[in-house]
């Protein structure tokens, strides 16, 4: 790595499929398994065949896992208040 870090162009993609296969704390999947419902493969083969779902039947899984994402972030942000509040006092008017 350089030492004045003018190369972090170089370094965008690598950790930008960093984070997008990263399993985030609060919905137990990555970011592009909440997208695609699928993990993102470095390499592969673009000569294989691979069986193309329809479209209706993408969206309709798309749609249970962004719903199931929602609810599980809405539970953490849930369960976040509630850790947060216990130690919560009114404040004087």
């Amino acid at each position: 790595m350089e030492h004045r870090q003018k190369d972090w162009p170089e370094w965008l993609a690598s950790a930008e499929f960093a984070v997008n296969n990263k399993v985030h704390i609060a919905t137990k999947v990555s970011p592009f398994m909440a997208n695609y419902r699928r993990n993102s493969r470095m390499g592969g083969n673009i000569r294989k065949k691979e069986k193309v779902e329809k479209m209706t039947e993408f969206v309709e899984r798309m749609k249970k896992v962004q719903k199931k994402a929602g609810a599980v972030l809405k539970k953490t942000q849930e369960e976040m208040k509630r850790y947060t509040d216990r130690n919560r006092k009114e404040t004087e008017k």
